[in-house]
């Protein structure tokens, strides 16, 4: 098998037949492309070692033609994605010149992509692969997704309302505090600071059933205002704090639009609770600071929900506010300008979906799929998508918003109409610029759970997934059985074909969130240092959530899911990304080689000018254009010198730890040494002072008139002859083992004995006896020697006492000093 292409994440919510297009839900999400050489006609199934766990083949095309690269091979439908397999095979029946038998599927992806496969005639197998597409994309129960298939496997999925009660406990400066399910079942999770508190009103989801289980409100406010206050506001979604600074007190809050009507209607509990987010303590007095409450909306669309009992708020019925509308457009206009957008990079890209490249189409070396001339419609096309210009405002409405809150320590409350897409948006970006701890891997993970999930963006409709009650969108079919390509083939604006086929009543899929993700992408290229996680991160991040591999994002809030039982069914989306970033560590894609945390410690607040934003190529550009999209070419070499530094660093420390061993051991062996010189030393005195007792010795044995003589054998023989006696008594002075020893100390025993040959001469016998018995002066009368406990060895004299056998004499140690040394 060759390599295989990346498997990136694809909608299928568009499926046309011929050249017409079919609006689908988009449960089914992936694409992956996997070359094999060669391959027979007939592949077996048992041989997909690349299906993942619970996947399974539900269909499959043979002969198909991919028109995008004009290659040919197998088409499988599985339950989780489509598996295109290329044969190798030089075929020269292949013909995608234009022709009225060739049977077309066109694919339209969530993730820029447009495919088109080409079908053989009177096969019926474009048929079958459109009725397994359209079961998987239509599923009969949400349960029937792949991600309730696989289940959870080794992504496990922590409860997201223990992360949830985490991040509150952090914003209100308790993050010593962790959250448990216990926590959450005995409802102690109530905790508060001195302006906000958390609160179970909704914990049964009563209140709201897109808000989550707890919210942060303020402390003045009780729980009776809050449901008083519920009822003036759109789907009941109160005011709730999503971001609060410890420090100044500013806050940022959400809620959706107050239900004011044509005719003004004020409600006390509303502006009782929008007041207290404004509440300060200023030297131990009650103060107000600034409220600005944003309106996403543009004031035209305000007003006009108005008539329909919505609207905006009034300055004079909140004290000390002010007004603002961003001018932000409806879902509508964002799907229709994603639709424009991308049938504009399919047009102009390197490679299209009708497999002609864009420099070739009109038959002559062109630019941007006209001759030079249409250059500037080239871009007026790009221009006309607005999707740029709706990124822009997006990221300005946020820069806007943090700076309120940053500089000027504001409290600043968001709506749109109902409060689950522009102001998700708006307050989740603001986020991202105020608080640094977003701009982690841990901390965007908090804060899209906190501003996206918990407070009940609809993904299934947004995304274009089934919820529990059921597909969110229709799968129509137009019987065209043929297709064929126009001078520019399939070029007909996906947006305005939906606006033509579908009311934006029946159509609620938009790109909120990838719009969002791509304004994160802005700030990333503006703030390269600022952000722990890099493109390739969001990259990945946005196709696992297109994918229905993983139940976080499924259905359309935190209730649903609770129902649905997503926790403990499915993967963890999270835990799949951790455990990518785990098997190569801090040197993985997914990690920004640049990220400082010194460098942007604090608000990131972008002047106007450079909000620009420009296409993001990794993800807008990896199918179009895909060799242009290796914008982060640079920054994977540079990943690469950072791996290859970090192997230098580590072969570095290596050898700085193996040369801190061969200093250790040198100094182990210079203090071996030093001990051994001391020893040495030590040996030497002791030699010394030996020889001096022996000559001592020698010289009181000879005061007595006798002579010694020392012999080099391992018995010492003594000689000793005096002119008293006429014959000679033989002593023999065996040296033992304990005899002549050193010790560190430099007391050491050093004993001689002294013993006669024949072992029946009795002491007084003995001429040495008598003659010490004869000269000592201090012997008493009557008694034999004494010595050793005699007087005369008292006084160090140089009278030796001698008796029978000498066995005296051999506990006498040199070091006892019985002769002083010369």
């Amino acid at each position: 098998m060759a390599a295989s292409r990346p498997s990136r994440s694809v909608s299928a919510r568009d499926i046309s037949i011929g050249c017409e297009r079919l609006d689908g839900a988009g449960s089914w999400d992936t694409l992956e492309w996997t070359k094999i050489e060669p391959v027979t006609r007939s592949v077996s199934h048992a041989n997909f070692e690349f299906l993942l766990e619970a996947e399974r083949v539900l269909d499959e095309g043979h002969g198909v033609v991919l028109v995008n690269t004009d290659e040919a091979g197998t088409l499988f439908v599985t339950n989780f994605r489509l598996l295109f397999l290329v044969v190798k095979i030089q075929s020269t029946s292949r013909n995608t010149n234009k022709s009225s038998s060739r049977r077309l599927l066109q694919i339209i992806g969530k993730d820029m992509r447009i495919i088109v496969f080409c079908f053989r005639p009177r096969t019926k197998q474009r048929r079958a692969i459109f009725d397994a597409l359209s079961r998987c994309t239509k599923p009969e129960r949400i349960w029937d997704l792949y991600a309730f298939t696989c289940g959870p496997s080794k992504f496990s999925n922590l409860s997201p309302k223990v992360r949830l009660l985490n991040e509150y406990f952090r914003l209100l400066g308790k993050g010593f505090h962790h959250a448990s399910m216990r926590m959450i079942e005995d409802g102690s999770f109530t905790m508060s600071n001195d302006s906000w508190r958390i609160s179970d009103i909704n914990f049964n989801y009563s209140l709201c059933q897109s808000y989550p289980f707890a919210l942060l409100v303020p402390k003045s406010v009780s729980d009776d205002e809050i449901i008083q206050a519920s009822n003036f506001r759109a789907r009941s979604r109160v005011p709730a704090v999503s971001w609060c600074n410890p420090e100044t007190g500013a806050v940022l809050a959400r809620s959706s639009q107050p239900l004011v009507g044509i005719m003004n209607t004020r409600s006390t509990a509303d502006e009782k609770l929008v007041a207290a987010l404004c509440a300060q303590l200023i030297d131990g007095k009650d103060s107000r600071r600034k409220l600005y409450i944003a309106d996403a909306r543009p004031r035209k669309n305000a007003l006009a929900n108005g008539a329909m009992g919505g609207g905006s708020e009034s300055s004079s019925n909140y004290f000390q506010s002010e007004i603002v509308f961003f001018g932000i457009d409806n879902i509508h206009a964002m799907r229709e300008s994603f639709a424009r957008f991308r049938d504009y990079l399919d047009t102009h890209g390197a490679a299209s979906s009708d497999g002609m490249s864009s420099f070739l189409r009109h038959g002559g070396w062109t630019w941007g799929g006209g001759n030079l001339s249409s250059m500037s419609a080239s871009v007026s096309t790009l221009g006309d998508s607005g999707w740029l210009i709706h990124v822009q405002s997006v990221l300005a409405g946020s820069a806007w918003i943090a700076a309120r809150v940053a500089l000027e320590s504001a409290a600043v409350l968001v709506h749109c109409s109902d409060g689950w897409d522009r102001t998700s948006q708006l307050v989740s970006l603001a986020n991202l610029m105020l608080d640094p701890y977003y701009r982690t891997f841990t901390g965007f993970q908090a804060l899209v759970e906190k501003d996206w999930l918990a407070f009940g963006h609809p993904f299934s409709d947004r995304v274009g997934m089934p919820s529990i009650s059921g597909s969110s969108f229709e799968l129509s079919r137009n019987a065209s059985s043929t297709g064929s390509f126009s001078s520019s083939p399939l070029r007909q604006s996906s947006g305005s074909s939906q606006a033509s086929n579908s009311s934006h009543a029946q159509n609620n899929y938009s790109p909120i969130f990838l719009q969002w993700v791509d304004c994160v992408s802005q700030l990333l290229r503006i703030y390269p240092f600022a952000f722990e996680f890099s493109s390739n991160f969001l990259v990945d991040f946005l196709d696992c959530v297109l994918s229905c591999r993983f139940g976080n994002f499924l259905c359309n809030s935190e209730k649903e899911r609770q129902i649905c039982g997503v926790d403990e069914s499915c993967g963890c989306l999270w835990a799949y990304l951790a455990d990518m970033r785990s098997s190569e560590g801090r040197s993985h894609a997914h990690y920004n080689l640049f990220y400082d945390t010194l460098k942007h410690n604090g608000p990131l607040l972008p002047p106007a000018a450079a909000l620009a934003p420009t296409l993001w190529p990794q993800f807008h550009l990896r199918w179009a254009c895909p060799f242009e999209s290796q914008a982060g070419e640079l920054e994977a070499e540079c990943r690469n010198m950072a791996i290859k530094f970090s192997e230098l660093q580590k072969a570095k420390e290596v050898a700085e730890m193996k040369a801190k061993e061969y200093l250790a051991a040198m100094e182990i062996l210079n203090v071996d040494l030093q001990n051994e010189k001391q020893v040495s030393s030590s040996a030497m005195n002791l030699a010394k002072r030996a020889s001096k007792e022996n000559a001592a010795i020698q010289r009181a044995v000879q005061s007595l008139g006798c002579r010694v003589n020392f012999t080099n054998s391992s018995d010492s023989t003594v000689d000793v002859e005096s002119s008293l006696m006429e014959t000679s008594q033989r002593l023999s002075l065996p040296r033992r083992e304990s005899e002549y020893t050193m010790e560190h100390n430099d007391r050491s025993d050093l004993s001689v004995s002294i013993t006669v040959d024949a072992d029946d001469v009795a002491p007084s016998s003995s001429p040495l006896g008598q003659v010490c018995e004869t000269l000592c002066p201090l012997r008493t009368q009557g008694r034999g020697c004494q010595w050793p406990d005699a007087a005369c060895a008292q006084l160090g004299s140089q009278f030796i006492g001698l008796k029978a056998n000498f066995d005296a004499f051999d506990r006498l140690s040199i070091y006892d000093r019985y002769f002083k040394s010369e």
